[in-house]
């Protein structure tokens, strides 16, 4: 008999869409502080420059206005937990239109402000159970927000990457909601009981088939941050190369990630 699937943990509507504001607003302040110079620079993101990157992240946002705006479609169509492996299959359309939206909008602190002020109006009345028909499938309002955490965390560690010094702040229930979602996301993937998979301060889950470990030490356990979870489960960076530098913790002959990462398309 295969396995049961793994349901979503519950998140918090209010605090999520708090979240989602106050991690735009991390990374517009900034942007705002940007040389041309610094704007110019190279990101990991393929020939994306720190300018296009930079309005990328608006389209992380305005794509829930934009969405708002659109007809209810009739039915849910992608869970949660669907939503990482569903994104894969828009990597193309969405580097046409980030390199087109950042070529015109040459003042980004004004296409901020725009993004922020729908986004805000769009969600005033906006119930948590609206239908979004998004391109990777129609979803909930709440569920949608929730991978507003991802996309704003895993872009706002791109930036950082990308300017040294800039040091852009990551809102705590942006991280928390991203991380788990991620962590998840790998329990759905690989599902099981044989590996412990920690994320402190923010998530555990037991995942990889296997024996299942019912009390004591596990006998598999990773443990790592919640930034390095990020770059893992968004392909930034390999598993090898995060144990090789101390940035996970891996014991155990189930505790190998790599044939499951990374976890976003």
């Amino acid at each position: 008999m295969p396995p049961a699937k793994k349901r979503a943990r519950s998140y918090d509507p209010v605090k999520t869409r708090a979240a989602v504001l106050a991690q735009f607003g991390n990374v517009r302040a900034a942007v705002r502080t940007l040389t041309p110079e610094q704007l110019a620079l190279p990101t990991r993101l393929g020939d994306w420059t720190v300018r296009e990157l930079a309005a990328h992240v608006t389209m992380a946002v305005e794509t829930v206005s934009r969405n708002l705006d659109r007809e209810a479609p009739p039915k849910a169509e992608l869970a949660l937990l669907d939503w990482p492996s569903a994104t894969a299959a828009r990597a193309g359309d969405i580097a046409d239109a980030t390199r087109a939206l950042a070529g015109a909008n040459p003042d980004l602190d004004a296409l901020y402000a725009r993004t922020e002020q729908r986004f805000t109006e769009r969600l005033a009345d906006a119930p948590d159970t609206r239908l979004l028909a998004t391109r990777t499938g129609a979803i909930t309002l709440a569920d949608y927000l929730v991978t507003r955490t991802v996309e704003l965390v895993v872009h706002t560690d791109d930036l950082n990457a990308a300017v040294p010094g800039l040091g852009i702040p990551y809102d705590r229930q942006a991280l928390a909601a991203c991380t788990r979602l991620l962590a998840d996301a790998l329990a759905a993937k690989a599902p099981g009981g044989s590996t412990e998979v920690r994320i402190p301060p923010y998530a555990v889950v037991q995942c990889v088939e296997g024996p299942r470990h019912t009390r004591g030490t596990p006998p598999n356990v990773v443990e790592t941050d919640p930034l390095t979870w990020a770059r893992l489960a968004s392909g930034r960076t390999a598993w090898q190369d995060a144990v090789a530098g101390a940035k996970v913790s891996a014991s155990g002959e189930r505790a190998d990630l790599a044939p499951y990462l990374p976890l976003l398309g």
